[in-house]
């Protein structure tokens, strides 16, 4: 008779077989056995059941993540209330700017872009709904660190560490936490060159009822962000659509 424990193994393993096809982009039993030091046997018994699920396909002996994820991951965006209210305000600011703007939330530590819309003179940065990053890197990762309870900031850095991507992101806790209060005082996340060169960023956090569901963010090149009018003007605009964010997502229908 099976263990309590081996239906609880056994899925653990179908999902890590998933983030290995994802990360490959690809691959057929043997390579997946070898990542896993498993049987090859094993692997194919594990593949043949999830492709017979719509979460994998299979291509000339090669078994891939299907297009479903996509399915259900845009459901669950549409069913976020959040991001209903969001998008509107969203199109609006960049039909103003012209730039990237962004909704990121915390997940499992990092921040997690869960939707942007590019304006005309938007940067190519590559990034899509669903790209993480750790939290400390951008000012929308911060916006919400700032606002997080002090226990569950040491435990990201703890967890997660401090990351350095750059020579200007912050390595150092201490410097990163009188920053995280610096935000707390001003409202507002700025940062620069601190993810990617050349890349800028101002955000703003998402407060309702007392709980940070998230911050907005505008992307821009350095050398806008760090021109102090219009680093004010997209900042304004940022709290702007926050309010509105939070007025519609409290009191609309």
């Amino acid at each position: 008779m099976p263990t309590d424990r081996t239906p609880l193994t056994t899925v653990a393993r179908a999902f890590e077989i998933l983030s290995l096809l994802w990360e490959l982009d690809g691959a057929g039993p043997s390579e997946v056995a070898a990542r896993l030091d498993l049987p090859d046997s094993t692997v194919y018994d594990y593949l043949r059941s999830l492709n017979d699920t719509p979460y994998v396909s299979r291509d000339d002996g090669e078994y891939h993540l299907s297009s479903y994820f996509i399915t259900i991951g845009g459901k669950m965006k549409y069913r976020n209330r959040l991001y209903q209210v969001a998008k509107p305000e969203m199109k609006r600011v960049v039909s103003e700017t012209d730039e990237l703007v962004g909704l990121t939330i915390e997940s499992e530590g990092r921040a997690l872009v869960y939707h942007q819309e590019e304006g005309r003179q938007a940067l190519n940065l590559g990034t899509y709904s669903g790209a993480t990053t750790p939290l400390h890197t951008v000012a929308t990762g911060k916006a919400i660190l700032a606002y997080l309870p002090d226990a569950r900031i040491d435990e990201i850095i703890e967890q997660r560490g401090l990351e350095k991507r750059t020579d200007q992101t912050i390595t150092d806790p201490e410097v990163l936490k009188a920053e995280l209060e610096q935000i707390r005082e001003d409202g507002y996340a700025i940062d620069w060159d601190e993810q990617v060169i050349g890349m800028g960023m101002a955000a703003v956090p998402i407060i309702i009822d007392e709980e940070i569901l998230g911050s907005f963010g505008i992307v821009v090149p350095t050398g806008r962000i760090r021109d102090s009018t219009y680093q004010e003007e997209i900042v304004q605009k940022l709290q702007e659509m926050t309010n509105k964010v939070t007025i519609n997502y409290q009191y609309g229908n």
